[in-house]
């Protein structure tokens, strides 16, 4: 097992990813326990900034070092550097405008993609909604802002994690659609036991610490409900459009209209309803409707919008060399609903 110096030595070399120098120079290591029998290390970092996107890759870092070299599991605590040591090591600002969403970059539409429940297939119409975008010739990036639920980047097939390139985050680039997610800064799919406040700083980041280039859309994977998140999506974007998904159930379309009355509240456009599984076609050709008939049309007339499309319950097309779980192929039937939805989208936003 590790000793104490030997995770001194094998850290120290270490860089705070915001001073741009290492744990030896700032004495960023401020506390080492060791349990031999469990082979369990837990460790205290102060480092230039906490919170943040950069604070999840060095945690990804230190864990995979000290798992190499023999620990088995690996608990971490960070706290800020004293300021006199920050201002000692802070880096030159750099005046150059950041390419990011809320920093002087590009305005791209934004559209949250929302519901009151889970297991509706939110996440689904947003992956599918970003892919018939792409097809249609737009820049479209995803913001996987389910903190709790994060699902996307397996449902693309996403296996690498982001850059961090100084204080910027590249976010992954899958079929041309440019995605971030929480799942890529959590170790082992670890449980997220964040509160409120420390959730929206890592939204906030995930607008203005991404280099998100120029996008045409940003769509928002919401977590279903109308908490925190959600709330501070409202807040941090004002212009954001807003989409709901249900399920043709009554029960899961009386819950979305919550969602839906909030994003009325907060005056953010309600682009439409899609009605997800809202019916099985069996080798007849005759539609079977598993869960019931007509939530989606009430919801619709519930928030005064309307229906964009209802998608049938399917599975994509099995491709051997592709693995992406959850995406339609363009000429899929289900495919071809959501460029119908994707088009009146763009029709909307764009006329």
């Amino acid at each position: 097992m590790l000793t104490k110096e030997e995770i001194t030595q094998l850290l120290n070399t270490v860089e705070d990813p915001f001073l741009h120098t290492t744990f030896e120079q700032t004495d960023a290591i401020k506390s080492i326990t060791i349990k031999e029998e469990k082979k369990h290390v837990s460790l205290k970092i102060a480092i230039g900034q906490t919170n943040t996107g950069e604070q999840m890759q060095l945690q990804q870092q230190i864990v995979g070092i000290l798992k190499k070299n023999g620990a088995t599991t690996v608990g971490l605590r960070f706290e800020q550097l004293p300021d006199d040591v920050i201002q000692k090591y802070q880096p030159a600002v750099d005046e150059e405008k950041e390419s990011s969403l809320m920093g002087g970059g590009s305005s791209p539409h934004f559209i949250a993609i929302a519901s009151g429940k889970g297991g509706v297939g939110k996440s689904t119409v947003t992956v599918n909604l970003a892919m018939s975008l792409m097809r249609l010739g737009k820049k479209v990036g995803i913001l996987d802002a389910d903190i709790y639920g994060f699902s996307i980047p397996d449902m693309m097939g996403v296996e690498e994690r982001p850059q961090v390139r100084g204080k910027t985050i590249i976010p992954v680039e899958r079929f041309g659609v440019k995605l971030i997610s929480m799942g890529f800064f959590v170790e082992d799919n670890s449980p997220i036991i964040w509160r409120g406040p420390m959730l929206g700083k890592m939204l906030n980041n995930f607008f203005k610490e991404v280099e998100w280039g120029d996008l045409d859309y940003l769509l928002l994977d919401l977590p279903p409900g109308t908490g925190d998140i959600a709330m501070d999506v409202h807040d941090l974007l004002p212009s954001c459009k807003e989409l709901l998904v249900t399920t043709p159930h009554p029960t899961a379309a009386f819950v979305a209209a919550r969602a839906g009355q909030m994003a009325l509240k907060t005056e953010h456009e309600i682009l439409g309803v899609v009605e997800n599984m809202a019916y099985y076609q069996n080798k007849a050709g005759e539609k079977e409707y598993v869960f019931g008939k007509g939530g989606g049309p009430k919801l619709a007339e519930a928030l005064k919008t309307k229906v964009l499309g209802h998608l049938p319950l399917q599975q994509p097309y099995e491709e051997e060399d592709i693995f992406a779980p959850s995406i339609y192929q363009e000429d899929h039937p289900t495919g071809q609903e959501y460029h119908k939805i994707a088009s009146k989208v763009v029709a909307k936003l764009e006329a």
